[in-house]
Order: C-alpha cells, then sequence, then structure tokens
C-alpha cells in the first residue's frame, strides 16, 4: 500500500494498520493530528532521533505482541539507530505523548511507556530508506 505523498507510510500488520512517520514536522502531525488516544505510539529510546510510529486500535482492543514488535522493528529500522543489531523502542498510548512547550518539530515527552528491544527491520510492504 503505497502512501507517496502523505507524512507518513502505512503498513498493514496483521490487520493493524502502522503508520511511520517521514521528517520531524510530518512526526508531530502524525503524532498530534492523525494519532487518536488509544493507538499505539512506538520511538527509538535514548534520545536517538527517528521516525513516530503510531499502531492504530479504533477498536481499543489489546494490541498482539507480534504486531507491537513488528512495529518496533520499524521503529528502529527508520531510525539513526538501524545498524545496531539490538534497539531499545518505546511503546506507550498516543495520549501518553505530549509536546513541551515551544520544543522543536518531533520533540515530544511520554509518561507511562513499556520498552522493547528489537532488531531493526523494515516492515513488509513499506518503501525502503531512512526517515
Amino acid at each position: 500500500m503505497a502512501s507517496k505523498g502523505r507524512p507518513y507510510r502505512t503498513v498493514v500488520v496483521e490487520g493493524f494498520e502502522v503508520l511511520i512517520g517521514r521528517a520531524s514536522e510530518d512526526n508531530d502531525y502524525l503524532t498530534f493530528r492523525v494519532a487518536e488516544p488509544n493507538d499505539l505510539w512506538l520511538h527509538v529510546g535514548g534520545g536517538t532521533p527517528g521516525s513516530h510510529v503510531v499502531v492504530r486500535n479504533p477498536e481499543r482492543v489489546e494490541v498482539p505482541q507480534s504486531v507491537v514488535e513488528t512495529a518496533a522493528a520499524a521503529a528502529a529500522w527508520y531510525s539513526k539507530a538501524r545498524g545496531a543489531p539490538k534497539v531499545e523502542v518505546h511503546v506507550c498510548r498516543a495520549g501518553n505523548v505530549s509536546k513541551p512547550r515551544g520544543a522543536p518539530a518531533g520533540l515530544v515527552e511520554i509518561s507511562k511507556f513499556k520498552r522493547v528491544k528489537v532488531k531493526p527491520a523494515a516492515p513488509a510492504g513499506a518503501e525502503d530508506g531512512p526517515a
């Protein structure tokens, strides 16, 4: 499913729509305009630059761990940590993501997050290339 011209890539993982930001401004748009509070939000940890990733969850169900890990691997792939063997990715509800006052595009604060360690991998169906 191509998403050219949109500020994010879209792939489907086990029936869940996974949205992957392209650049800092696109990450802000995806996180604060597109994502719903119950969607999952993912980003590489440790202050490493990378794409914001959102797993749509309109049914408010428990997102399967396999979907979380695939989305986390995509967050790692579309980041500056792509070459690392394992990358820590932070996962939280999109409702737990906030923007500090005056912060530059792409910079956010998160609360109530979990950590997932994954090997960076491009999701099936996504165009290749760094964010």
